[in-house]
């Protein structure tokens, strides 16, 4: 997961999907007409699909949104060992979640728990603290159990008395812990709860000076009840996915940060990269971190517990290593020769840890944690959407080289950087195929017009390798409109199984009230969890994938194509910049539009953030933080002209933004000149708000440099030109086709499985042809409709799965797809 600039991305509505994009479909066919259909669908079952492994689809997890601590690990306990710090957020101090009565304070000094473990508080006489947990506070459910523990440390016996309450009172049964005189020991006790709160607070208070470190509270109803365990709800989900394989820690966790350890020699670093060895052992044992996102990792959840959790979902565990080139906006190669020697190293011990013999050094480790048994790890992926692909192969090749020479029979994944095109995505998979490499990984979020319009993507893909891992994607958006969109998308995934081998949406979690990224596939609280539009499609093509394809074949969608129109506008993003001589004239000369700002800017209209004023006869834009401070004039008909300014950057992260082709704030194309922290020059597209990009190059602007834009829009091709001289072009005829397909055959069960997808307002009458083959009268029928702007949340859930059975299925037979549908039928072949 990465953005070199924190851009939450809007969907876009399925029922505007062609309009807005200038693709127009022709009207549905009225369904009562005989012998009459919108679509047809030809299956061919004599000739020979792709080969669709059980491990296609899979779940990808990064600690995100509070996906781990606060979420999938089941400690209710926020902040339990005084670790947090404003190095994790600005507005952490290590007894963040906690509040005093009397005297407490966190210490750091060589009376702590563990080198690693570095703060410890200590409690005076009398007093006590108490813990908030997540969200509105501790939940707990009557008549369950929970237990609590802590490491705790006396000069003389005392007594910890421990409740738990709210603001109505007493949630359990208090308890006294008897601490003996001398030196740190864990102690427990067992609660059972009165009553079911949200927003309990666990107190622990002492009669003598007590230190206090690792003040835990777990259900003991977790994820098959597992010690140090995973909240079950959230597991559940994930369970029901019946996943191929979880790829695990990041990410952005993963290639951002220090790449040093945590240890004396190199002064305890907090803000480093997700390193597996911080992660194992005892939990009081484990470092802690600064999480990328903007929070702190306890580690409690690691990789012990990824292994654990993976086996017992019947996934493969698909482990992801630093590669010592940060991304994410960070975009460094780290150049030190014994700091990577001991990175590769680590990941080999990372491999012995997972399979190796209880006699091995790691793998005697595993055992001790309670799995002497192998995990059965096969794949392994070194780096995370690296900007610099010439920095990071080269690193690659090490670990690479490395991991076969020991371990031969270990995949090893690269990857071909943060998005789905452009110059960067260009070299990585040149220098991967140069290297030849067995897979890659490539991650986009885009917008679901752009899913709708890339069904083929995959289809000219060579099919000599290397092959595909789709570890990140997602639509801008957790609509269903979001979720069709993506569902046309995967039957173009499926009929490509013999290059796309594996394929993960992204992200999994998100905690409601610590959301640092959206979409997200299932959203929770505190206290419930529900599936987004999303997870509904990614369950329905995981539980329903096939052993092969069928190929097969549709008719499309008519379409008229109207030329790119609209007006023009100006914007900036975290950058201040001044434009001006700004002209639009239409093809045959004459002028649309002519502005030097010497007056006024009234012909302009802010319709983004910012503030634009009039300086020196420039238009300056002068709010140095604000992001999308859109300005825009003209006619949203104007079609076919050619956009001229005068552009110079002020001061800021960025670069300019002139935009074309203005419809509305959602709905436009810009120029993004110097984006993503001035590493980048691209073309966007939005609609509905959801952005994609259409031509992307390395490219920065220079501050206080006066630079020439032209843009030069005929019909639906688009020529730009930077100080004169033509920076690129392209044609944005591409249509969004709403109606998509895939069949394949289930042979356990025989079943033919007919996977369409009909993203428009419109009813899909359609003709089925099943090439002669022998089936059963009635078919299994799943269906998943709703208003293309539903969104599920906690108490509505208007996305969800309807069954029925459809009798009427023979060699050919007609059946009437729904608007805003994604429907398998399920055909038995006799």
């Amino acid at each position: 997961m990465s953005r070199s600039t924190t851009r939450l991305r809007l969907g876009l509505g399925a029922s505007t999907f062609l309009l807005a994009a200038g693709l127009v479909p022709a009207p549905a066919q009225a369904a009562g007409t005989a012998d009459v259909t919108d679509y047809a669908i030809t299956v061919d079952p004599t000739a020979k699909g792709a080969k669709i492994d059980d491990t296609m689809y899979g779940v990808f997890f990064e600690d995100i949104n509070r996906a781990a601590d606060g979420g999938l690990y089941a400690e209710l306990v926020q902040n339990r060992s005084f670790e947090y710090s404003a190095v994790d957020n600005k507005a952490y101090t290590p007894l963040t979640s906690w509040t005093v009565s009397g005297t407490a304070n966190v210490v750091d000094d060589a009376g702590r728990l563990g080198d690693r473990n570095r703060n410890y508080l200590s409690l005076g006489a009398g007093s006590s603290v108490t813990n908030a947990g997540y969200n509105t506070g501790v939940r707990v459910e009557q008549g369950k159990k929970y237990d609590f523990s802590v490491w705790a440390r006396a000069e003389s016996g005392t007594t910890l008395t421990v409740s738990l309450q709210d603001a109505d009172g007493t949630l359990a049964t208090a308890r006294r812990v008897a601490v003996r005189s001398g030196g740190w020991a864990r102690y427990k006790a067992a609660f059972t709860a009165g009553r079911t709160s949200s927003e309990g607070r666990l107190t622990v208070a002492s009669s003598a000076a007590t230190a206090l470190d690792m003040v835990s509270l777990f259900p003991r109803d977790t994820y098959r009840h597992e010690p140090n365990g995973l909240r079950k709800d959230l597991a559940e989900k994930i369970a029901a996915l019946h996943p191929g394989f979880v790829r695990f820690p990041g990410g952005c966790l993963v290639n951002t940060g220090s790449m040093q350890d945590y240890s004396a020699a190199s002064g305890y670093q907090r803000a480093r990269s997700y390193q597996w060895k911080d992660t194992v052992g005892p939990v009081e044992e484990r470092a802690t971190n600064a999480n990328f996102w903007g929070y702190n990792q306890s580690y409690g959840l690691g990789y012990y517990e990824y292994f654990r959790f993976a086996e017992d979902v019947g996934a493969m565990p698909l482990p992801v290593v630093p590669a010592l080139v940060t991304g994410c906006g960070q975009n460094k190669a780290v150049v030190d020769d014994a700091l990577l020697e001991r990175h590769v190293q680590d990941t080999l011990d990372l491999i012995e840890f997972a399979n190796g013999p209880v006699t091995s050094t790691w793998g005697r480790k595993r055992a001790r944690m309670g799995h002497p048994e192998p995990f059965h790890l096969t794949h392994i992926e070194v780096g995370n959407e690296e900007n610099l692909p010439n920095e990071f192969l080269a690193r690659f090749k090490e670990f690479r080289a490395a991991i076969e020479a020991k371990y031969p029979d270990i995949t090893v994944i690269s990857n071909s950087g943060p998005d789905d095109s452009g110059s960067t995505f260009d070299t990585a998979w040149q220098l991967n195929r140069d290297a030849q490499v067995d897979m890659v990984d490539e991650h986009y979020y885009n917008s679901p017009q752009w899913f709708l319009q890339n069904n083929d993507r995959y289809d000219s893909y060579d099919r000599g390798g290397p092959a595909v891992f789709l570890g990140e994607y997602a639509s801008q958006g957790n609509a269903f409109k979001n979720g069709l969109a993506e569902a046309a998308f995967m039957t173009g995934l499926e009929r490509n199984a013999d290059v796309v081998k594996l394929a993960s949406y992204a992200p999994l979690f998100a905690n409601e009230d610590y959301v640092q990224w959206s979409p997200d596939m299932v959203w929770f609280n505190n206290h419930a969890a529900w599936n987004s539009a999303d997870y509904e499609v990614q369950k329905l093509f995981m539980t329903n994938v096939g052993d092969r394809v069928v190929p097969s074949t549709a008719t499309g969608t008519p379409s008229l194509q109207g030329p790119i129109t609209g007006a023009v506008g100006l914007s900036t993003w975290a950058t201040t910049a001044a434009y001006d001589d700004v002209k639009v004239t239409d093809a045959d000369g004459g002028t649309l539009l002519s502005d030097d700002f010497s007056g006024d800017a009234a012909q302009w209209t802010h319709t983004g953030g910012g503030s634009w004023t009039l300086q020196d006869g420039q238009y300056v834009q002068t709010d140095v933080a604000a992001e999308n401070t859109m300005v825009s004039a003209g006619d949203a008909d104007w079609h076919d002209y050619d956009l001229h300014v005068k552009a110079t950057k002020k001061a800021g992260k960025e670069g300019f933004l002139v935009a074309f082709g203005v419809k509305d704030t959602g709905n436009y194309y810009w120029w993004n000149l110097g984006g993503w922290n001035n590493t980048t020059t691209a073309v966007e597209q939005a609609v509905d708000g959801g952005k994609s990009t259409l031509v992307s190059k390395a490219g920065t602007i220079e501050t206080g440099r006066a630079y020439d834009i032209d843009i030069k829009v005929r019909g639906r091709q688009v020529t730009l030109y930077l100080d004169g001289q033509e920076w690129g072009s392209f044609t944005d005829d591409k249509p969004a086709e709403p109606f998509r397909q895939v069949v394949t055959e289930d042979r356990k069960t025989g079943d033919l499985i007919v996977k369409v997808v009909n993203a428009q307002s419109a009813d899909a009458r359609t003709a089925i042809d099943l090439g002669g083959t022998e089936v059963a009268p009635r078919a299994k029928v799943t269906t998943l409709t709703a208003d293309p702007n539903a969104v599920n949340t906690e108490t509505e859930t208007p996305v969800a799965p309807v069954t029925s059975t459809f009798s009427g299925v023979s060699d050919t037979f007609t059946y009437t797809f729904p608007a805003n549908s994604v429907t398998f039928l399920r055909i038995g072949q006799r």
